[in-house]
């Protein structure tokens, strides 16, 4: 039994002894920087226990980012090492930047596949300065390692203008930052735009927009910008309508419920008119309108005019619309101008490219120049044509001697009783007709048609030289022939029936009636005789 013992004692005695000197290696291999690699428990999860036990760690977790300039932006890298034995999927990664910047995760190389043990990657961040002063941002990042989470600061300085003013970038990025219209010298409204872009990582709302300037600025904007999510970017659409000669200025002011919550920009513009300059007589074309224009530029009938005279000039709608005509008037009066009725009037409508006569007639009324001007109202661009009317007269035109249309018809055939081709008050010769051309005489080349005689033009040139009781002498540029009272004759190819009256001839051809005047002051005519046969005239005339 004792020996039992003895032996029982000295195993024990050895045990601790071993014990012993195993701590004391221990301590001298830890003292002297010597890492010990236990071995791992059959029990264990290999990927909870790595060398160190410190799983997903950055490599450093103090990163400087350095200066940046407000509105300049910066990358900053970041990286992180895989202490573990087994590898780590990255997850969510969250920023917290100081109110002074504004940050976002440009490049996530961790978040690629699982990162091995012992392994590096890296994640770039964006950095953009808002206001002067240090910044910092904190990263958080999670992963399915044992601490589950790991962290890293990044700070740096953001550097103030220039000049050294605390400028303030909002983080609602507006571009252009300033708005310049420049010098303008036409009074049309200027459009110009300006985006806005949310720069962070969180949605923007937009609080408001307005724009601060004076009413006769001539500003005024559009836009539809609401909520914007990170990246997201909508336009302000700017006007400028200039009002009044000088700069203009004001400022859009843009609300949001970001850090900053205000972004500004600058609106300038300045409105130099040029010296007016004399119109011209056709305006340029405006589109979706109708553009009157007019074959003269100027109606001159010219100098030395001691007839009746008249000028024709065609306006046409050169626009891409349709075209009225309001009202067609003359600026004067008493000069013995006047607008022919046929041809171009009132409520004319001109569909584009057409065109319609505009005839003037003057029988100036006395010696001299000729100064005055039509004027057309119409409906298209400009809406009013003004045409310069010129000439230079030897004598006045008299009336007292004209021919008075009383009743006309304008249609007769060659079955007409009132027709004839008797031309033998034609006294002078004239250039015979060319072959084939068609004459009012010609009964011949269209014996079936109709031939149309104008009555009314009858008797221009003709005028009364001599006036007796029953008779009379008529002159035409052809000659002179004497008529007597009732009995009838011819004048071009139109028979008529004379009837002298006290104060010229009536001529009647079946319905119509043209009376030519006879000017007394020209005459020596005795009135008395004329009266004594006053009852044959005036029975004459009510046949």
């Amino acid at each position: 039994m004792a020996l039992e013992q003895l032996q029982r004692t000295n195993r024990i005695i050895r045990q601790v002894t071993y014990f012993v000197g195993m701590v004391c290696v221990a301590m001298l291999l830890s003292v002297g920087g010597i890492s010990v690699s236990f071995a791992q428990s059959g029990f264990e999860n290999p990927g909870t226990r790595g060398v160190g036990g410190g799983g997903l760690v950055p490599v450093d977790d103090q990163v400087d980012g350095g200066t940046i300039s407000i509105g300049s932006t910066a990358q900053v890298v970041v990286l992180f090492r895989n202490e573990s034995g087994s590898p780590v999927n990255m997850g969510a990664i969250n920023l917290y930047p100081s109110s002074n910047a504004t940050a976002s995760v440009t490049m996530n190389q961790c978040g690629q596949e699982p990162l091995a043990g012992g392994a590096d990657c890296a994640i770039a961040v964006s950095v953009k300065g808002l206001q002067a002063g240090p910044w910092r941002v904190a990263m958080l990042m999670r992963h399915d390692g044992r601490s589950r989470l790991v962290s890293a600061v990044l700070s740096g300085v953001v550097e103030s203008s220039a000049d050294g003013a605390n400028q303030v970038i909002s983080d609602l990025e507006a571009v252009p930052a300033a708005l310049e219209y420049g010098s303008l010298s036409a009074s049309r409204a200027q459009l110009k735009s300006v985006t806005l872009r949310n720069i962070t990582s969180n949605p923007i709302k937009i609080l408001d927009i307005f724009l601060k300037a004076e009413p006769s600025a001539g500003l005024s904007y559009e836009t539809d910008c609401e909520i914007l999510k990170a990246g997201e970017a909508c336009v302000v659409a700017t006007k400028w309508s200039p009002q009044q000669k000088g700069p203009a200025s004001g400022v859009l002011v843009i609300k949001h419920d970001g850090p900053t919550g205000v972004a500004t920009v600058d609106i300038n513009g300045e409105y130099t008119p040029e010296a007016s300059a004399e119109a011209d007589i056709f305006p340029d074309a405006v589109p979706g309108k109708g553009l009157m224009i007019s074959s003269l530029s100027e109606i001159d009938f010219g100098s030395d005019i001691d007839t009746i005279s008249a000028i024709t000039t065609s306006l046409v709608n050169s626009g891409d619309a349709d075209l009225t005509i309001d009202d067609i008037t003359l600026s004067g009066s008493e000069n013995g101008l006047s607008i022919e009725t046929a041809g171009c009037g009132n409520g004319t409508v001109l569909e584009p490219l057409d065109a319609c006569p505009l005839t003037l007639s003057w029988a100036p009324v006395r010696a001299g120049a000729l100064l005055d001007d039509v004027k057309i109202k119409h409906s298209g661009a400009r809406g009013v044509l003004v045409i310069p009317v010129r000439g230079a007269a030897v004598s006045a035109v008299s009336k007292d001697s004209q021919s008075i249309i009383l009743n006309t018809a304008t249609v007769i055939d060659s079955s007409s009783p009132g027709f004839s081709l008797d031309r033998s008050d034609e006294t002078s010769e004239e250039t015979p007709p060319k072959a084939g051309a068609r004459t009012n005489y010609d009964l011949e080349a269209a014996p079936s048609e109709p031939l149309m005689v104008n009555k009314a033009k009858v008797f221009d040139g003709y005028s009364i030289t001599s006036l007796a009781a029953d008779r009379a002498i008529i002159t035409s540029p052809r000659g002179s022939r004497v008529i007597f009272n009732k009995e009838p004759l011819t004048i071009a190819g139109v028979s008529w029936v004379p009837y002298i009256q006290y104060g010229g001839v009536e001529f009647h051809s079946g319905a119509d009636k043209v009376l030519m005047l006879f000017d007394r002051s020209l005459s020596s005519f005795n009135p008395s005789s004329a009266q004594s046969k006053s009852g044959d005239t005036a029975g004459a005339s009510s046949e």
